[in-house]
């Protein structure tokens, strides 16, 4: 299928937050916003474009804030926070697969049977055949957070950018929540997010963005026509960093 965007392959890193139900909700899913995920990258994918996700677990545990709070050993605490990645993994590919698009899981720890191991060359092909595919898992290791998986990911698969879905419309100079004189950066330079000392990702993702020349596209993905505005390379509500 021709490809409609200015992009060819991208990763979608994805905060568990997105998939979170409502207070007092027994399960840790709302099943409406996961469709509705599931509904606009399916959508995507079917106009050409050949897209990876990482999904954070922060809807079930955070683990160094975890750690923090419980007393619980940060290595632990963070192996915990990787299986919740596999857990909303899994939610996501049942919701693709529900709604006739084809995913994978692939996981940095062994879950077989219900993710194959990390191989970034059947990554790669079942992108080439249309497939969706979801890591999981984390790195593997604690101490890095799914920022810094997705920088991995992308780089591993050739993705041409980092498409980093917030709940809010990019990187700002300040807390737009905060501050009613906050200014959104339209693009912005790594060198100058150090600088200014702008949280656009944690310092070893930026690090591994910076040195590939991997751009990172921060945008609001609460907005639903927001991932389609990005892939179509309109920026007006997002940041560019390069």
């Amino acid at each position: 299928m021709e490809n409609l965007y200015v992009y060819d392959r991208v990763l979608l890193k994805i905060s568990g937050e997105f998939l979170k139900a409502e207070a007092g909700d027994s399960s840790p899913y709302n099943i409406d916003s996961v469709a509705d995920i599931a509904s606009r990258i399916g959508s995507a994918c079917d106009n050409g474009i050949e897209m990876a996700i990482v999904v954070g677990g922060g809807n079930i545990w955070r683990g160094a804030p975890a750690s923090s709070k419980s007393g619980f050993d940060r290595v632990n605490a963070d192996y915990m926070g990787m299986m919740a990645t596999i857990m909303n993994a899994v939610c996501l590919k049942e919701t693709f697969n529900n709604a006739g698009f084809s995913a994978i899981i692939q996981s940095s720890i062994p879950v077989e049977p219900f993710a194959g191991r990390i191989d970034h060359e059947r990554a790669k092909k079942a992108l080439d055949e249309g497939n969706i595919v979801i890591f999981a898992g984390g790195t593997g290791n604690p101490f890095f957070t799914t920022d810094t998986t997705a920088a991995l990911r992308a780089l591993e698969i050739n993705a041409e950018a980092v498409l980093k879905a917030t709940k809010v419309d990019g990187v700002y100079d300040k807390d737009p929540k905060k501050y009613a004189d906050a200014v959104r950066f339209g693009k912005i330079s790594y060198e100058d997010a150090l600088s200014k000392k702008l949280q656009v990702m944690d310092s070893t993702a930026f690090s591994m963005c910076r040195d590939n020349s991997l751009p990172i596209i921060v945008f609001n993905f609460s907005e639903p026509e927001s991932l389609e505005k990005v892939l179509s390379g309109d920026y007006s509500s997002a940041t560019v960093v390069s």
